[in-house]
């Protein structure tokens, strides 16, 4: 079996960090919400509902994460992902067109970075989510360097 690089433990950690925040968030909603339509009880039943809902997203932002993975090859990388649909994306180097590097405030907050590839067609367009700010810097520019070498020849 191939061996895929996979994205950094930080970003499970940085979508754990973001369903307990969203966890909190859902229980004061809910649990109000329960609480002001059917009293003490609806409040219980508001926060049941709010663990419940949190725990399917968990395990679904667990396969996601667990999806993601990329493969440096001689001439192309390989990028695939998905949970029920599985998606498997190959840019040739020659046809990346630009990199770039973006990482939000939770990404900023954990050290991550995620790299877009760019190529003249939006369907073979990729991005690896998920790794550390340095390792993504190097991705870039290891990628543009052989995606110029290998476009030179067009």
């Amino acid at each position: 079996m191939i061996a895929y690089s996979r994205p950094s433990p930080r970003m499970w950690l940085a979508r754990q960090t973001v369903l307990g925040l969203e966890l909190v968030v859902l229980l004061v909603v809910l649990g109000g919400v329960g609480a002001g339509v059917w009293g003490s009880a609806g409040l219980g039943l508001g926060a049941a509902a709010a663990v419940v809902l949190i725990a399917i997203l968990w395990f679904v932002e667990r396969g996601r994460y667990r999806s993601w993975g990329y493969l440096e090859r001689v001439d192309d990388l390989v990028v695939r992902r998905g949970l029920l649909f599985h998606r498997l994306t190959v840019v040739p180097f020659g046809r990346m067109q630009f990199i770039d590097v973006t990482a939000g405030p939770v990404d900023r907050l954990f050290d991550l970075a995620t790299v877009q590839l760019h190529t003249a067609a939006a369907a073979t367009d990729a991005r690896i989510p998920g790794l550390r700010m340095a390792d993504a810097a190097q991705l870039r520019d290891r990628l543009a360097a052989l995606g110029e070498a290998r476009a030179s020849g067009l």
